[in-house]
């Protein structure tokens, strides 16, 4: 049985949720063509550390970075690194903070300079994808309507889910009971309660949903038949009716500075 949080629990997550969204937006105003992913994970560290958070992946379970930037064929995982982007690429940030005791967790992707017309598509379905899946996260309801909400637009669309991945729930831990696959058959699963925090992150590929895992470092999941991948994440409250967001990506997409 996961237990809902109490208000006072769903506050203080909020405050991480609003750091993380912020760092967000930062990230989002440093990418650029010949930017490296090192640089943008030293953005978003500073500004996590600056706002008395703690970046949560570091050394997580041997995470060496402070956030996760995977670039084109990465689904998640990616570690920064001293390669420039380049013009056309796609950079996913996914950023995670410890403050005050409790966890934040939100992620978004993209585009440096302009990108073609089939991966601005990719990227516009799967964000697309993560709001059909929060409309579903409504008490009563149970965690496979989200995963159905999400699979069946984003396969209507001709992409494909990744299914070796998914959502969960947030606290004091990261991760969380219950796992939000994006994927699902609507009325099974565990049933929603209201007050439960959940991030729902659908993982989207261009082509086939086959991914692997990098054997140079084991963390970097890749689509298998090297196609782009799309990932974005947002912290949600169940609640009757309506689920309530706690992170969001105002901070990016109200700054004219941040191509998105």
């Amino acid at each position: 049985m996961v237990r809902p949080k109490t208000e006072e629990e769903i506050a203080l997550l909020r405050e991480n949720a609003i750091i993380v969204s912020k760092a967000l937006a930062e990230v989002g105003k440093a990418v650029a063509p010949g930017v490296t992913t090192r640089e943008l994970c030293r953005v978003a560290e500073t500004f996590i550390r600056d706002n008395g958070a703690i970046p949560s992946f570091l050394g997580f379970e041997g995470f060496p970075a402070a956030i996760c930037t995977s670039v084109n064929d990465v689904v998640v995982h990616g570690f920064p690194s001293d390669t420039p982007l380049k013009e056309g690429d796609i950079v996913t940030a996914d950023i995670g903070t410890l403050y005050k005791g409790y966890n934040g967790d939100s992620a978004y992707t993209f585009p440096v300079g302009e990108v073609d017309a089939e991966t601005r598509r990719l990227m516009d379905v799967t964000k697309a994808s993560l709001y059909k899946g929060i409309g579903a996260a409504v008490a009563g309801n149970r965690v496979g309507d989200i995963g159905y909400a999400v699979q069946s637009f984003v396969e209507s669309a001709g992409f494909s889910v990744v299914r070796e991945l998914e959502g969960h729930g947030i606290g004091k831990g990261m991760h969380e009971s219950p796992g939000v696959p994006n994927y699902g058959r609507p009325g099974q699963g565990p049933k929603l309660v209201d007050g439960m925090t959940i991030c729902i992150e659908p993982m989207v590929n261009a082509g086939g949903r086959s991914v692997y895992v990098s054997r140079n470092n084991g963390w970097e999941v890749h689509t298998s038949d090297r196609s782009n991948a799309a990932h974005y994440e947002l912290t949600v409250v169940v609640r009757h009716g309506k689920a309530e967001l706690l992170s969001c990506f105002d901070f990016i997409e109200k700054d004219p500075a941040i191509k998105f």
